[in-house]
């Protein structure tokens, strides 16, 4: 099934001011604050938000959970990590929210390194990871679409398991899409058998459709049997008025991270994964790469996300976008700070070009 591209934008949610260079106000993470976001995000042409989540952060479904009660129509994107919630539990609040909102529910299934004794988990190699997010994923499809649900694996099991409330079938959805990120061969395998979504982060159109064919690949030989896999963009979209003032802005941002003066920027730098490292090399291809990708963030502590940032006016980075729309790619996430500033922006310039 064909659909349009679908646009979120990304709520840092985090403790500490000035995320990636956002504005450092004191009540920058109150419900207040982050409902105002949700509610320009309604207003500005947005389906939603990716919400970050990792310990040392709020709890990121209360915070969803607290969004979706203020406002009508806000998507959130809710990361979780296997470990830090069980799958039954996990189930069972997702399926209480998407009643309660209508349907609003997406999820976004981490399985990057995080503070786990911090919790009380642990994990073994990366195989292992992968394997328990595996065995994570496709329990909680079971236990939204079935019912008396029994289940022993490696890492989880459940016995007679029914969750309540159980999900409503809204046309062709008929539970939350399970959108999941990761580069490694370990981490493809996953996605090609259990994600509905991949998300890259920001990498040339050449390296996005190399794993694009290769994850389509893998999903016939590793006998899928969901439907087709879709693919997801995660990217800074820096946008300003002219080509040359967004150049001019994205250069002298990268000036201040160069300076150590621009916020903290490294939240996805603990423990390099294999999708960051990719990102961090491409800086040594060169500043700039396709058209507009600017990779020299990389080099002064930009991590995951604002790693490389597609720059320019909104006609230039709507041409990008549309190239990665070509390639497959139908789910956006973007963000650049200030956040409220940008997704008003990037709202009114931006998504009417991509409608």
């Amino acid at each position: 099934m064909t659909h349009p591209s679908d646009f979120l934008w990304y709520i840092p949610n985090d403790v500490k001011a000035g995320h990636r260079g956002d504005e450092a106000v004191p009540d920058h993470n109150s419900l207040d604050t982050l409902t105002a976001q949700a509610k320009a995000m309604e207003e500005h042409g947005w389906k939603g938000a990716l919400i970050g989540t990792g310990w040392g952060r709020p709890d990121t479904f209360t915070v969803a959970t607290a969004l979706v009660a203020r406002t009508e129509t806000f998507e959130p994107l809710i990361a979780v990590r296997p470990g830090y919630w069980k799958p039954a539990n996990f189930a069972s609040s997702c399926a209480t929210l998407d009643q309660m909102s209508g349907g609003r529910v997406r999820v976004n299934v981490v399985s990057g390194p995080d503070a786990l004794a911090a919790y009380g988990d642990s994990e073994g190699d990366q195989a292992q990871r992968y394997a328990r997010t595996k065995e994570f994923m496709r329990l909680v499809r079971r236990l939204w679409t079935e019912e008396d649900v029994t289940f022993s694996g490696d890492y989880f099991e459940v016995a007679g398991s029914t969750v309540a409330p159980r999900l409503d079938v809204r046309g062709e959805r008929r539970h939350p899409k399970l959108y999941f990120g990761g580069a490694s061969e370990a981490a493809e395998k996953v996605a090609a058998t259990e994600a509905d979504v991949q998300l890259f982060w920001g990498e040339p159109l050449d390296g996005v459709r190399q794993r694009i064919d290769r994850l389509k690949t893998l999903s016939r030989t590793l006998d899928r049997d969901l439907p087709p896999l879709e693919f997801g963009l995660r990217i800074t979209t820096l946008v300003r008025d002219t080509t040359e003032q967004a150049w001019a802005d994205a250069e002298a941002k990268v000036a201040k991270m160069a300076q150590g003066a621009a916020g903290s920027w490294q939240d996805h730098r603990h423990g390099v994964a294999v999708g960051q490292q990719r990102l961090l090399d491409l800086a040594r291809q060169g500043d700039v790469l396709d058209d507009n990708l600017y990779t020299a963030p990389a080099k002064f502590g930009g991590g995951g996300a604002a790693t490389t940032w597609l720059v320019g006016s909104a006609e230039d980075v709507a041409r990008s976008l549309r190239k990665y729309e070509a390639l497959g790619v139908s789910y956006f996430v973007l963000s650049d700070t200030p956040y409220m500033t940008e997704l008003k922006r990037q709202g009114s310039q931006l998504l009417p070009l991509l409608a």
